[in-house]
């Protein structure tokens, strides 16, 4: 019935106000409604006299009034037409996360619900917090987002993917390094990798985010060499620095296979960081606990945001006043009915 009503590609504003209409058939009974009468002795001579135009016509006051509420209900629910489109276009942004895995990512100066992880435990939190939306960050659902992670060897685990959901699942099977073999610190190789994997992406907006707890002491590739290849392919790194310098708790197993914590000096290459993250235009942090890092992460989610290109020019013709006049033609056209040829006596 609306769709007979209403002209094409006419939206109603609030479609509940229809409800209304409903007073329709209530108004035709009440208008309808014999106020007063005459006593008669007998009706069966007026049965067999032909009906007149008049008296076929007498409802047509309360159908007119009826149709009027119908108007106002329609009238209400705010029949309108829009000209003009809303246009958004999102352009997300390609992050590789470099994360250190070396032997030193198993100290244990990071706190979560009071009790304490390993660097890399914290740093596997924090992140996923990035990506999915938490205390890092507001999430990113529209960026491709992959994970190198690096030791003695960088190895790619993760491609660029917005397939979020198996992103963290693959990077909570990311353990510390136990071989010696395995346990140095090649972060040049780890950036170089990550910049790899972003080189011939075709993403407007590529960045890296490398942390480690340590000092580039593996691999045949040096970190500014890295750097050098980020810059000239316009990757920005950020660079986090992991930890606290220093001493560090770090677990160890004594005899029996008991395993305790053990104090041993760590340092973190903090110049070589700041210089990546200068000669690629990013930023270098300092993440000396879980909150610290959590911080770092929630600073870059607010720097790197998805492009969003909005176009909000949708503005609507309204109709409401049609309907208003009709209703009003329909009450008068029923009030002067009612009063002269329809007028009904007494």
């Amino acid at each position: 019935m609306l769709e007979f009503l209403l002209p094409h590609g006419v939206e109603l504003r609030d479609p509940l106000f229809l409800l209304a209409a409903l007073a329709a058939p209530i108004v035709y009974l009440f208008a309808r409604r014999v106020s007063s009468s005459l006593t008669y002795s007998s009706l069966a001579i007026a049965r067999d006299v032909p009906k007149s135009l008049r008296v076929r016509l007498a409802p047509l006051p309360a159908i007119l009034l009826a149709l009027a509420a119908l108007a106002l209900a329609i009238a209400l629910a705010g029949p309108r037409t829009g000209d003009a489109t809303t246009s958004i276009s999102r352009e997300g942004i390609a992050i590789i996360m470099a994360i250190d895995r070396s032997g030193s990512m198993n100290a244990r100066d990071f706190v979560d619900d009071d009790a304490t992880v390993s660097r890399l435990d914290a740093v596997k939190t924090v992140f996923k917090q990035f990506v999915e939306g938490g205390d890092a960050g507001n999430g990113r659902p529209d960026d491709l987002i992959g994970i190198v992670a690096f030791g003695t060897y960088a190895d790619g685990i993760c491609p660029l993917t917005l397939d979020h959901g198996n992103l963290v699942g693959i990077l909570e099977q990311i353990e510390v390094a136990t071989l010696q073999s395995e346990a140095a610190t090649a972060v040049g190789e780890g950036l170089a990798l990550a910049v790899e994997r972003l080189r011939e992406h075709p993403a407007k907006s590529r960045l890296v985010i490398l942390l480690t707890d340590g000092v580039n002491n593996a691999g045949t590739v040096e970190p500014m060499q890295a750097a050098a290849l980020a810059a000239d392919h316009g990757i920005r790194v950020y660079t986090i620095g992991a930890g606290t310098t220093g001493m560090a708790p770090m677990p160890v197993t004594g005899r029996g296979g008991r395993e305790y914590l053990r104090r041993v000096p760590v340092e973190i290459d903090e110049e070589t960081l700041k210089q990546i993250a200068a000669r690629t235009d990013g930023r270098y942090f300092h993440a000396r606990d879980a909150e610290g890092l959590q911080q770092v992460y929630r600073e870059i989610d607010r720097l790197e945001r998805t492009e969003i290109t909005e176009v909000r020019y949708l503005q609507f013709e309204e109709h409401f006043a049609l309907f208003v006049y009709t209703a009003l033609a329909l009450i008068a056209a029923a009030l002067l009915l009612s009063s002269s040829y329809l007028r009904r006596l007494p």
